[in-house]
């Protein structure tokens, strides 16, 4: 099924590759039959070259390599720089040779990206404890003040 803002549906692409590859009829013209770029045109005459009618359907849009992730004695050893040295990106890439970008995404992986996220004395990640119930722990100031006449303060 074609998105919502597709100018051709499948069915259309199929017949718009057909009056050019079929029917000899110019991109242009067939472009403009259907209301699109002649590129657009083009393109889809061309996948029906290639592929026939089966190249007529969506795709999916994403990649078709997936970048593969750090592997895990890399990622133990920026885990390492950052506890036990307190480095950020740029120098734990620098020791160890490789992009700031790629050291960054891992340490947002291991939620260590931000030092305040850190114990500054054991170095472990930061503990946060959480109640069963909003509220359970309240904490109340109380503030004493002096006796203030009725009516006024020091202008009285």
């Amino acid at each position: 099924m074609a998105h919502v803002n597709a100018a051709l549906t499948p069915k259309h692409r199929l017949r718009l590759a057909r009056l050019i590859v079929d029917d000899g009829w110019t991109p242009a013209r067939a472009a403009e039959f259907f209301n699109v770029t002649w590129r657009t045109a083009d393109k889809w005459a061309q996948r029906y070259r290639d592929e026939g009618p089966v190249g007529m359907n969506d795709r999916s849009s994403a990649r078709h390599i997936q970048h593969a992730k750090t592997p895990r004695p890399v990622v133990r050893k920026i885990v390492h720089l950052r506890w036990k040295q307190r480095l950020g990106p740029a120098p734990i890439a620098a020791k160890l040779g490789m992009p700031a970008s790629t050291v960054h995404a891992v340490l947002v992986r291991c939620r260590l990206n931000r030092l305040t996220h850190i114990d500054r004395v054991t170095g472990e990640p930061a503990r946060r404890y959480e109640r069963e119930r909003p509220g359970e722990l309240i904490h109340v100031d109380v503030t004493k003040f002096g006796n203030i006449p009725d009516g006024g303060g020091w202008r009285y």
